[in-house]
């Protein structure tokens, strides 16, 4: 009874943080080895089928696993493309960034031709992230050409937008239920939203001018999180009132929280890379504290882009330890 007692005492002085707790349904990561060294996998999305497309951006591929089996299967990229993204269509056909090389392709799995849709001029240099719409649009940013595109697959017609800020970086995409695009300028301390109908730009300021968002989401109440890969937090932005609020993350300053994704209970989930191995870090917005999601086996090297699938209940990211990784959360 006395060591009981004892112990009952000491967890009323020293509880568990709140902070970083296990949670119930804590994931279970599990990571296949793509067979082409060094390539640099990235960027998997789960298509209607179940397949999972992901590109190799430093060996021009663009390819796709079947986790029932461990398959994989290679389709070429013209040399120099420099694919960086690749998303589905609601028929499951993966559209790519060509990064290198100022253009999106269309691969056809039947026959392996690619369809290209250039991203025009200076501001359609480096096209990086990309998302569709349900208007059937596809919204893209380029890094380098410091603009927020957008292409209709049915005619070709390419708009581009200039943020304003020079270097703003534009990066991660999202768009809110409302159809909005949200982008993450990762050289700058801001985040943009576009008008899908004007193409009106307009761009938010974060409190810190030393902060440098790199991925965001949002959740299902229109709330726009992000991740400050510069100072090692999450923050929350209000698009009605504008009102800004951070969460320094489990890792520290030093962390370089980078890719990010919410899951079916509006929960965010997102990569610390400052440290090796990279961990996985979940934050539930209702309890307003983190969740140890667990490291990759491989270590991770660096996770750069994070997508939830609902139907396999999963995120599903590829590391620079040449690895497609799933992390089950339910």
């Amino acid at each position: 009874m006395r060591t009981l007692l004892a112990a009952f005492i000491v967890f009323l002085l020293f509880p568990v943080p709140a902070s970083h707790a296990q949670p119930a349904d804590a994931p279970t990561i599990t990571e296949w080895e793509v067979p082409w060294a060094e390539s640099r996998p990235r960027d998997p999305i789960v298509a209607p089928d179940g397949m999972v497309w992901f590109v190799g951006q430093r060996s021009d591929y663009i390819a796709r696993l079947d986790p029932e089996t461990g398959e994989f299967e290679r389709f070429e990229l013209e040399a120099g493309a420099g694919p960086h993204n690749v998303i589905v269509d609601a028929d499951g056909t993966p559209w790519y960034a060509g990064n290198r090389a100022a253009h999106i392709g269309r691969l056809d799995p039947a026959t392996g031709e690619i369809t290209r849709f250039e991203t025009p001029g200076d501001g359609g240099r480096d096209p990086h992230t990309m998302i569709f719409t349900p208007t059937g649009h596809l919204w893209f940013t380029t890094q380098g050409g410091n603009h927020v595109g957008r292409l209709d697959p049915g005619t070709g017609e390419v708009d581009l937008v200039a943020v304003p800020t020079e270097r703003a970086r534009p990066y991660g995409l999202v768009v809110a239920p409302d159809g909005t695009p949200w982008v993450a300028a990762f050289g700058t301390n801001k985040l943009v939203s576009v008008d899908p109908e004007t193409l009106d730009l307009r761009e938010h300021a974060l409190p810190r001018e030393d902060a440098r968002p790199r991925r965001l989401d949002v959740t299902s109440d229109g709330m726009v999180w992000y991740v400050d890969y510069a100072g090692g937090r999450l923050g929350r932005l209000d698009p009605a009132s504008g009102e800004i609020e951070e969460w320094a993350l489990p890792g520290g300053a030093e962390s370089r929280p980078y890719a990010m994704a919410k899951d079916d209970r509006d929960r965010l989930w997102l990569f610390e890379t400052g440290d090796t191995p990279n961990r996985l870090v979940g934050f539930d917005p209702a309890t307003e504290s983190f969740l140890d999601g667990g490291v990759p086996e491989s270590g991770g090297g660096t996770v750069r882009h994070m997508v939830y699938d609902p139907d396999s209940g999963a995120l599903w990211f590829g590391t620079d330890t040449n690895t497609i990784g799933r992390a089950t959360i339910r």
